[in-house]
């Protein structure tokens, strides 16, 4: 299944699974940097399908992405966003970020954080806006950290 064909059935296998909830809602999609990107239009059902922590959305992509490996598909990557949480989210840990690293320019001290595995990546893309900051991760799991520290530290 080449990338056009993987962009579709992701976007139907997402729809079909939606029906599920009771709803049809409009899906965009759209592939960055081998990742199909799947936007969902909010609707009265979103709480259910975000769920708490993100946990359901989480569920939702995985199980998109294992259908496209099963199918053989050439890009198996998704990111599922539904009415713009996860959005609006990367700009909230992008703010923090940008308040931590505050900090630790003014106080040369490391900044140590328990984030999931996408918000840590958030924070070292802003990070590598700063020359004089470095980041990286610790631990292994749900115990995962990240660091923010000075480079001359």
């Amino acid at each position: 299944m080449g990338r056009e064909e993987s962009i579709q059935f992701a976007t139907k296998y997402l729809g079909d699974m939606l029906t599920f909830f009771g709803v049809n809602l409009d899906i965009k999609a759209s592939v960055e940097e081998d990742v199909i990107e799947l936007s969902v239009a909010s609707s009265s059902v979103n709480s259910i399908l975000i769920g708490q922590r993100a946990e359901t959305l989480r569920s939702i992509q995985y199980i998109v992405s294992s259908a496209l490996r099963h199918q053989g598909a050439e890009l198996t990557r998704v990111n599922v966003d539904i009415a713009d949480y996860k959005a609006q989210r990367a700009e909230r840990v992008a703010e923090q970020a940008n308040e931590w690293i505050a900090q630790v320019r003014k106080t040369g001290d490391t900044h140590v954080a328990s984030l999931n595995p996408a918000d840590r990546r958030i924070v070292h893309r802003v990070a590598a806006e700063y020359d004089d900051i470095m980041t990286f991760s610790e631990g292994e799991g749900h115990d995962r950290k990240i660091i923010i520290a000075q480079k001359s530290s």
